[in-house]
């Protein structure tokens, strides 16, 4: 997705690596012990240790924006040294060791949690906690970070529109942006952005 799609109002998005031939990173079951931390309100330490191997075709270039999990946003480093200044307002990056590979890939622990999803007006969540159609309050979105948790939502990781854009800028086709909540009325949200 180009820039051109994301447009300049407050909006939230859900990022995921785009369906194209690239490889990307499938993790382990650590996974559960973030999903549990992010669950329980992000309090007492964190995980620490995630690992992950590349799937895909061996022949296909790899994904810089590599895990299509709502949870655990993973980015090149070449992509976190550029957006370094920006990401750390919400978070932390942890290394990724990646099986039978020594690429540098770092998982993004999103810690920034805010309590702006309209639960009244968003649809009520499914048996896995995730929410079709979202509302947000605009004025309690977190817009001077990159990203954040909802607290109705704690599992998935929601981008601000600006950073969508920046980051689409950066990694093309290897992207894609699914609109989650937009305040410009005439925006039309993905019917499912947190499926697959």
């Amino acid at each position: 997705m180009t820039t051109e799609g994301i447009e300049e109002h407050r909006s939230v998005y859900r990022l995921l690596p785009s369906m194209a031939d690239f490889q990307l990173l499938h993790f382990g079951e650590e996974v559960v012990d973030l999903l549990r931390w992010q669950r329980g309100g992000s309090e007492g330490p964190h995980p620490v240790q995630f690992t992950a191997e590349w799937v895909g075709d061996p022949g296909w270039p790899k994904n810089e924006f590599p895990n299509g999990g709502p949870s655990l946003p993973v980015l090149s480093r070449r992509i976190a040294d550029l957006l370094w200044s920006d990401l750390e307002g919400a978070g932390k990056l942890l290394p990724v060791p990646i099986k039978d590979a020594d690429d540098d890939y770092l998982l993004y622990l999103v810690e920034r949690v805010a309590d702006c999803l309209d639960s009244e007006r968003s649809s009520p969540p499914d048996v896995i906690g995730r929410i079709r159609e979202s509302v947000f309050r605009a004025d309690d979105i977190p817009t001077d970070v990159p990203a954040f948790r909802a607290t109705a939502f704690p599992t998935a990781v929601c981008w601000n529109g600006w950073a969508a854009r920046l980051l689409s800028g950066l990694l093309g086709d290897q992207l894609e942006c699914r609109l989650v909540w937009s305040e410009d009325p005439g925006s039309v949200p993905h019917p499912d952005p947190w499926g697959f």
